[in-house]
Order: structure tokens, then sequence, then C-alpha cells
């Protein structure tokens, strides 16, 4: 957790230190207010929360009458913190269900990481002692399959690929299925190739992949990968997989890489499902569920 806070704390610098600067100088007129709102707009928050943030902080500067560093932290963090929604459910699917495994598809544009990231959620579950298969159904790129294998082999866990460059990666992903079936696996973990969001027939092939899955056992977790340097660019693409395959929880990679934290809260308003797991650098340990607290605290140290 100290690490990342570390990495988070580097991160939002900008939206923390920033919002506390302005609103604990004093004299707060109507341009000071538009620089709050400015600053959390930059921040990649969104309109909506922006607004509703900026009114709350505006009734309790009012009421209160004080703009004392102490107090304004106290406001802040409890008016961030019901934003990011602790209540929302963040355990990933892991579990056999019903004598079946888990199955976890998961999506996302070109370059956020995908593959890296089912390895390193591979190593997460493993440590939690679970066995887990591995499906390659991005046979797009080679390298995407010896990347996964080369995961599965590290934390010592079975990849099932295709050999043969552009096979069906329905195929291999129903494959994949019936291999975690087979060996009782707890969870089957399936990477799909990066597909950019304005592409249709890419699109309508992850829908199949998803249809074909489904013909032999239910999907219990659709993983979007978000790359939150992206900012309000993600949310558009984050919109367009949820209406193909219906995404049930977000990665979020390269948080700290960002000042831009407010993505969490816009992409989980326009989503309706939580944020999950962060990607906090290139560390096989750097995937890191979502804390809520955490990361709020970590915005404003």
């Amino acid at each position: 957790m100290q690490r990342l806070r570390a990495r988070l704390a580097r991160s939002n610098t900008a939206l923390g230190k920033g919002l506390l600067a302005l609103l604990t100088r004093g004299g707060l007129d109507e341009a000071a207010w538009e620089e709050v709102e400015d600053t959390l707009l930059a921040a990649d928050l969104g309109v909506e929360a922006s607004m509703e943030l900026v009114e709350s902080l505006r009734t309790q500067v009012q009421v209160d009458g004080t703009t004392d560093e102490a107090t304004v932290r106290t406001w802040l963090r409890t008016d961030l913190l019901a934003l990011v929604d602790p209540g929302m459910d963040r355990s990933v699917a892991s579990s056999r269900v019903e004598g079946r495994p888990a199955v976890v598809l998961v999506v996302g544009v070109n370059g956020t990481g995908k593959t890296t990231t089912v390895g390193k959620l591979a190593r997460v579950l493993v440590a939690e002692d679970k066995d887990v298969l591995l499906g390659a159904a991005d046979t797009f790129r080679a390298a995407a399959a010896d990347q996964l294998e080369t995961w599965g082999a590290r934390v010592g866990v079975p990849t099932v690929r295709s050999h043969k460059e552009g096979a069906d990666p329905a195929a291999v992903a129903f494959d994949a299925v019936k291999a975690g079936i087979e060996l009782e696996a707890d969870v089957v973990l399936l990477d799909t190739a990066g597909r950019l969001h304005n592409k249709t027939n890419l699109m309508d092939e992850l829908g199949k992949i998803k249809r074909v899955v489904e013909k032999q056992s239910p999907i219990d977790e659709v993983l979007l990968v978000l790359d939150a340097t992206t900012g309000q660019n993600g949310l558009r693409q984050a919109e367009v997989f949820s209406q193909v395959v219906g995404i049930t929880g977000i990665v979020l990679t390269k948080l700290d890489g960002t000042a831009k934290g407010g993505i969490v809260v816009a992409v989980q308003r326009k989503l309706g499902v939580p944020v999950k797991l962060v990607g906090l650098g290139e560390g096989p340990d750097d995937l890191a569920p979502f804390d809520p607290e955490a990361f709020v605290d970590a915005i404003l140290q």
C-alpha cells in the first residue's frame, strides 16, 4: 500500500495540491471557483462530477465561513471519496462457479497493456492459491501468444494458444475454456487482440468471441483495460466496448504516469461499473486492487 500511495501521490499532485492551494488562499470569488472547476476538468473528472464537487465545496465554505487547510482537506476527502464510490464491488471473478471455472475476458484497444495485465493478474491469482489457465485469443500478433506463454511459464500456469498465424480467435478462446473445464481450473483468463473502438469488423469479432465461448460456459467477468493517460478519449472507447461485450470492471493502466486521476471517477460514472485494478508501473507486481480510500488519500497527500 505504501508503494501504491507513493506512486499515486506522484501522479496526482496536480489535482490535490492545486485544489488545496486554490481553496485555502481565502477570498473565494467567482473567478477563484471557476479556477477550481478548471482544475477538476483538467484532471479528467468530467463535467458533471466537477460541477457537483464545486457546488458541494461552495456550500460548505458559505456555511462554515472558513478556508482553513485542515477543514478544506476533510471536505475534499469526503466529497472525492463519495465520487469514487467506495460501495462498488471491486472483486474480480476468480473462483469456481457451479462446478466450472470462472471465465474472465480481457478486452481493450491497442497498446493499453492488455497481455501484460493478463500475465500480472495470473500472478496475483496464483499467489492467492488459484488454479489459473490462460487463453491466447490474440491471434493477430504472433508475439502476443508468445508473450502470454512466457508469463504463464513464469508463474507456472498453462497457456492454450494456436501456433497458426491468423487462427480464429473465437476458436482459441473456446478451446481454452474447454481445457479449463477439463483441468478443473479455478479461473480461465482470456486475452484478446487490441482493437480500435471505431473499427466495426474488429468489434464484431469481439462479440463473436463472447458468443462462441458462451456456447460452452457463461462469461463471469469482462475486464476493459484502459490507459489512464488517454483521459477523455478512453471514455469513448469504454462506451463502445461496453455496448459490444458488456463490461463488468475496469483495469486502469499507467496510472503512475498521469496527473489526471479524475479519470477513475469519469469512467465509473460513464459505464456504471467499478475500477477493479490499477497498473502502476512496469514490474510484475505493479498490478494492484483499486482501493478508493488509498486513492483519495494519495491525491490529497
